[in-house]
C-alpha cells in the first residue's frame, strides 16, 4: 500500500491546538503522525481522498488557528521505515509497557502490550489514551464485560483483557481500525475481543459493566444515550477525546440526562479522561 505524507505548519495557534489537529486528522484517516520543528507529518493510505474534509476542518478551527500543508507520495517499502523510526516505546504509570513488534520486550512491566502501528489510530502516544489507560489501571475489570467504543487499534480492548475482564465488544467506524484490533489482538494473545465494524447502530442489545468511548465530543454526544441503555446498574463508563474547557460541562450535562453521574477525571495538556458512573437499582 503506498501513503501519502502531508507536511502540516499551524500559524498563530498554542501547542495544544496540534494536538486537536491531530486528533480531527485522525477521524478522517490519517493513521501515523511525526512532529516536525515547524509542525508535524501526517500519513494516509494514498487511495483515501480528504480534500473536502480538510476545508471543512480549516473552517471548524479557523476562529482558533490556520494551517496549510504539502502533499508527497511514500512508497510502501519506505513507509515501513518511517513508521519504525519514529514510533517509540511507551511506558504508563511503570505498570504497562506499549511497544512494536521491532523493539525488545520487557515482562518485568505488570502488562505488556504489542501495538502494530502502521495501521490505524491509537498506540498510546496520545494524551487521551495514555490517561484512559491510567483510569482503566485503577479499576476492577476482572470477570467485567467491555465495551470498547471507537477501539482503534483496539489497544484499550487488549488493555482490557490483561486486567481481568471476561468478553470485550471492539467497535471502529473505519475498517482498517477492525483489522487492526483483530491484528493486535493475535500479536498479544487476546482471544476475547469481538471486533466489529460499525457506529452505534453496531452496539449488541446486550448489558456491558464497562464502556470505553476515546472519540470526540460530537460523537459522544450523539451515541451517549445508546451507551446509557446498554451500561449496567452502578456500571461504569470512561470518555475521552475532549478538553477539559469547555466540553467537561457539556459532557457531564449530557451524561447527568442519561442517568450517568460524574465521578473524577485525570488531565494532561487540557485533554481529559473522565469516569461516570449509572445509577445502582438501590439509588434508582
Amino acid at each position: 500500500m503506498n501513503y501519502q505524507e502531508y507536511n502540516f505548519t499551524i500559524h498563530g495557534a498554542e501547542e495544544f491546538h496540534q494536538d486537536l489537529l491531530i486528533k480531527s486528522l485522525s477521524e478522517i484517516g490519517f493513521d501515523t503522525f511525526e512532529d516536525m520543528e515547524s509542525g508535524f507529518k501526517a500519513y494516509i493510505p494514498e487511495e483515501k481522498s480528504v480534500g473536502d474534509q480538510l476545508n471543512e476542518i480549516a473552517s471548524l478551527y479557523s476562529d482558533m488557528f490556520r494551517f496549510n500543508f504539502n502533499v508527497k507520495s511514500i512508497p510502501h517499502q519506505n513507509w515501513n521505515e518511517v513508521w519504525e523510526s519514529n514510533y517509540q516505546p511507551l511506558r504508563i504509570k511503570d505498570r504497562c509497557y506499549i511497544r512494536a513488534t521491532f523493539h525488545e520486550p520487557h515482562p518485568e512491566y505488570e502488562f505488556e502490550i504489542i501495538i502494530d502501528p502502521k495501521m490505524a489510530f491509537g498506540t498510546g502516544h496520545h494524551q487521551t489514551t495514555s490517561l484512559m489507560m491510567e483510569l482503566m489501571m485503577e479499576t476492577d475489570f476482572r470477570n467485567k464485560k467491555v465495551l470498547d467504543m471507537g477501539c482503534g487499534t483496539g489497544i484499550l480492548a487488549i488493555l482490557a483483557s490483561h486486567l481481568g475482564a471476561t468478553e470485550i465488544i471492539a467497535i471502529d467506524y473505519d475498517q482498517i481500525c477492525y483489522e487492526s484490533t483483530k491484528e493486535n489482538s493475535t500479536l498479544n494473545k487476546v482471544t476475547n475481543i469481538s471486533p466489529l465494524c460499525g457506529s452505534k447502530e453496531a452496539i449488541p442489545n446486550a448489558t456491558f459493566n464497562i464502556i470505553l468511548a476515546n472519540i470526540n465530543r460530537n460523537i459522544l454526544l450523539d451515541q451517549i444515550d445508546r451507551y446509557a441503555e446498554v451500561l449496567s446498574p452502578g456500571g461504569i463508563i470512561f470518555f475521552s477525546g475532549f478538553y477539559e474547557n469547555p466540553d467537561l460541562d457539556i459532557i457531564t450535562n449530557k451524561s447527568k440526562a442519561n442517568g450517568l453521574n460524574y465521578i473524577s477525571h485525570k488531565n494532561q495538556s487540557n485533554w481529559i479522561a473522565a469516569k461516570f458512573q449509572s445509577k445502582s437499582h438501590d439509588s434508582a
